[in-house]
C-alpha cells in the first residue's frame, strides 16, 4: 500500500515539459537528447525510485552546506545562487565560498560507491558545468566535491577557469540553438549507441528510429506516420 502511494507521489510531481532554454547541465551532453527535450519528444517515464534518488542527493547537499555554514575557516558567500540572466542558458550553483583570499564556485555531486571508488579526477561533464559557472560568475577557481552516498566519504577536486573550453561549450550551444530553431535533428554522439549517456537516455527509442543521420523533425514524424509506426509523436 505505502509503496504505491509513495511512487504515485513522485510520479505525479514529475511532469515532462517542453524545454525553452538551455540549462548549464546540458553543456557538453548529447545534443540530440537536448533537442528532444526542447521538442517534448516521447520519452520513457522515469522510475519513482530514480526520482527518490534525486531527492536523496538534495538532502546530501543540505548536509554539506550545513557543515560549511558552521566552520570558521570558510565563509559561504552565497548558496543556491543563480547565474546572471543570460539569453539562452540558465543555471544555479550550489554555493560560492571564500577562504579569505580566493572565492570558489562549489558544485556538490553525490554518487554511489562503485563510481566514487573509480574517481581519480572530476568527470568531464561536471568540469563543463563548473567552467560555465566560473565564466558567468567571473570567478577563477572552482571545487567539485563528490559525496559517496553509501559511506559518506568525500573527494574534492579543484578546477581552474579555462576560457577556451568555455568558448567551445558556448559555441556548441549556439549551434544547437540554430538546429532547434530550424527543426533539424542533430547527429547522435560519435560513439552512439555505446556512450554511457545512451544507456540511461529516456529518448532511446526515438533516437534509434532516426539512426545515424541528421534530418528534419517534421519529416521524421511524417515518415513514422507513413510507416504506421507509433512512438507517441
Amino acid at each position: 500500500m505505502l509503496k504505491e502511494l509513495i511512487d504515485k507521489f513522485y510520479l505525479d510531481r514529475k511532469k515532462d515539459k517542453e524545454q525553452h532554454h538551455f540549462y548549464i547541465t546540458d553543456a557538453g551532453k548529447c545534443t540530440r537528447a537536448t533537442f528532444f527535450k526542447f521538442k517534448n519528444a516521447p520519452r520513457k517515464e522515469m522510475e519513482a525510485r530514480v526520482l527518490r534518488m534525486f531527492d536523496h542527493g538534495d538532502s546530501i547537499h543540505q548536509l554539506i552546506m550545513k557543515s560549511l555554514f558552521s566552520v570558521r575557516e570558510i565563509r559561504v558567500v552565497a548558496s543556491e545562487v543563480n547565474i546572471p540572466p543570460q539569453e539562452i542558458i540558465s543555471g544555479r550553483a550550489d554555493a560560492i565560498i571564500s577562504d579569505g583570499k580566493e572565492q570558489y564556485v562549489l558544485d556538490i555531486k553525490s554518487t554511489n560507491s562503485m563510481i566514487f571508488e573509480k574517481l581519480k579526477g572530476p568527470k568531464e561533464e561536471d568540469i563543463n558545468q563548473v567552467q560555465l559557472y566560473l565564466h558567468f560568475f567571473k570567478i577563477k577557481n572552482g571545487i567539485l566535491l563528490y559525496v559517496n552516498k553509501d559511506s559518506q566519504d568525500l573527494k574534492e577536486f579543484q578546477v581552474k577557469y579555462d576560457p577556451k573550453r568555455v568558448a567551445s561549450l558556448l559555441k556548441d550551444l549556439q549551434d544547437l540553438k540554430r538546429k532547434i530553431e530550424a527543426n533539424t535533428i542533430p547527429l547522435p554522439l560519435p560513439d552512439w549507441p555505446d556512450n554511457w549517456q545512451c544507456r540511461y537516455c529516456q529518448f532511446a527509442d526515438v533516437c534509434r528510429a532516426i539512426g545515424r543521420r541528421e534530418l528534419s523533425w517534421e519529416d521524421f514524424k511524417k515518415q513514422l506516420e507513413s510507416q504506421n509506426l507509433n512512438l507517441g509523436l
